[in-house]
């Protein structure tokens, strides 16, 4: 997996962490590792974004870029408009991943809310990059009620533009699980078709980075670099 696109069904569902914990199983089986975030919204200049954050957690060895900010925490489509500054599309994701995955191992492009998210007033989406790409999607999904529909809905769309889901990665896995949550943990590969690779405790992204990489491993599955178990996982938590 040269470049691997993280996309979520949604915003504030873990994505960063998700990429963090990736990037950091890929540092310390000694591979070299980028994150690229196409559109940084609602930070302000000089505050860390979710690239910084990133490094914070996997370590000072991922290079970090983003090609674009604004300032309100809106699409970047409208944050764009909204704030006079220009769009960043397909073809500039494309280039700087490309670019950054002929010195990395790895490069991970972390997406803006869910896959279909307006980048430009075009329409163009993450997806539009990774096809671009030829990327697998890593989709990140929340853990409760709602999540089948929209899963499922990313994967749909996903498969209908030729693009391949590499899997799920549950962002923000609760202590104490409610029933939908439990059910979703088999229904999720089910409804969506692909197989779910990870869940990420919730509050994992305010450990110490030490101790968030220490755990990583056993929050993603082998082909993530970890060694998490969907079966173990299951039977943990039964329904």
């Amino acid at each position: 997996m040269g470049v691997v696109v993280v996309s979520g069904t949604g915003t504030e569902i873990g994505k960063t962490v998700v990429t963090s914990a990736v990037a950091a199983l890929a540092v310390a089986a000694g591979r070299s590792v980028a994150v690229l975030k196409p559109a940084q919204t609602g930070v302000a200049a000089g505050e860390p974004g979710d690239a910084a954050e990133v490094v914070r957690l996997a370590g000072a060895e991922v290079t970090a870029v983003e090609l674009v900010r604004y300032p309100e925490p809106l699409a970047p489509d409208t944050a764009a408009r909204r704030s006079g500054l220009p769009p960043v599309g397909p073809q500039e994701i494309a280039e700087a991943a490309e670019k950054l995955a002929a010195s990395h191992d790895l490069v991970l492009v972390e997406g803006a809310g869910g896959l279909l998210v307006r980048f430009d007033e075009a329409g163009h989406t993450l997806a539009d990059a990774a096809r671009l790409l030829g990327a697998p999607v890593l989709v990140v999904a929340p853990a409760g009620l709602g999540t089948l529909n929209s899963t499922a809905l990313t994967a749909e769309a996903l498969r209908a533009r030729e693009l391949e889901p590499l899997g799920v990665v549950v962002g923000s896995w609760p202590a104490a699980p409610d029933l939908a949550s439990r059910c979703n943990l088999a229904d999720l590969p089910a409804v969506s078709g692909v197989p779910l690779l990870g869940a990420v405790p919730d509050g994992a992204g305010a450990l110490a980075p030490a101790e968030f990489r220490a755990g990583a491993g056993s929050w993603l599955a082998p082909v993530l670099g970890g060694g998490w178990s969907a079966e173990e996982f299951l039977r943990r938590w039964p329904a």
